[in-house]
């Protein structure tokens, strides 16, 4: 890789606990080490977690907002338009009964309800959504964490935050939100490669097509690790042979991994036949990132 060249990867999984931030922490720590130009974003912002992995000084926190109606009900009309204009069903109202309120946690601040009042009720303030947090490593390399204040409904807003906000090296890796959802969606369309980790078992595998199947759907490249290797059957590796989807890399169902992993610990600090493997596994992503198609 050319230090001109620049990449986002985003490392998803169509479910929790496949190993996703185990990826993504120890590929960010060993392209670190190898001194290239990376920096990290935890979109996972609902539960937040490479720090528990990654050490840096907290270097800015910001607080994401939106606008959020407010509705002036003196000047209201109760004409119904800002209920119909607004897709999120956050506008409750009785018209005969003169009530009108905003469901602030169902609001996504699109500012529709504002386009529609035709009498100037509707005005706008500033709601928390969450923070995103700048953390400054060592090689000029940054970790940027996602993090949405409890309640909310949707972290979209801080993941995209977050993404904006993030370092200016030549490569990001993108810890993804899991499943397929649209915390998901947001955070892989800013990805150049998706790598999406998974498990060898029925239920892996299912996810794993629902994965599949979205990304295609918005043209986005892709390749798959298969995390805990040698665990369930062979059907995962038939399905990626069958729709020539790339695997780059696997890894085993070790005890040792577990252990270092459970501490809080990168196994690619601890072991440097580790450290190389993630480097392999950079090189097989650019690799077929490089190749038309697939």
């Amino acid at each position: 890789m050319k230090q001109s060249d620049k990449i986002k990867i985003a490392i998803a999984s169509g479910k929790g606990g496949t190993g996703k931030t185990f990826v993504a922490t120890n590929l960010f720590y060993s392209l670190k080490k190898r001194d290239y130009d990376v920096d990290m974003v935890d979109c996972d912002a609902e539960e937040p977690n490479c720090t528990i992995f990654i050490n840096g000084d907290l270097v800015g926190s910001t607080d994401i907002t939106h606008k959020v109606p407010v509705i002036n009900e003196i000047a209201c009309a109760y004409c119904d338009k800002c209920r119909q204009y607004c897709n999120y069903k956050a506008i409750f109202l009785l018209p005969e009964a003169k009530i009108i309120k905003v469901i602030e946690e169902l609001c996504h601040g699109c500012g529709a309800c504002s386009v529609a009042c035709e009498y100037g009720a509707i005005k706008e303030k500033d709601v928390v959504q969450g923070e995103v947090n700048r953390y400054r490593l060592d090689n000029g390399c940054y970790l940027t964490e996602a993090r949405m204040k409890i309640g909310v409904m949707s972290p979209v807003p801080v993941i995209k935050a977050a993404i904006s906000k993030a370092g200016e090296n030549n490569i990001k890796i993108m810890d993804s939100p899991p499943g397929t959802s649209c915390p998901f969606i947001h955070t892989v369309a800013r990805a150049d490669y998706v790598v999406l980790v998974t498990e060898p078992t029925p239920f892996g595998l299912s996810d794993l097509r629902q994965s599949i199947e979205t990304l295609d759907g918005m043209d986005k490249r892709y390749g798959v690790i298969i995390n805990r290797a040698g665990l369930g059957d062979t059907k995962t590796y038939d399905y990626l042979k069958t729709n020539n989807i790339p695997l780059l890399m696997e890894i085993s169902f070790d005890r040792k991994i577990a252990c270092h992993y459970s501490k809080g610990e990168l196994i690619a600090k601890e072991d440097i036949q580790w450290r190389e493997k993630f480097i392999g596994l950079f090189n097989n992503i650019l690799k077929h990132y490089g190749d038309s198609g697939n």
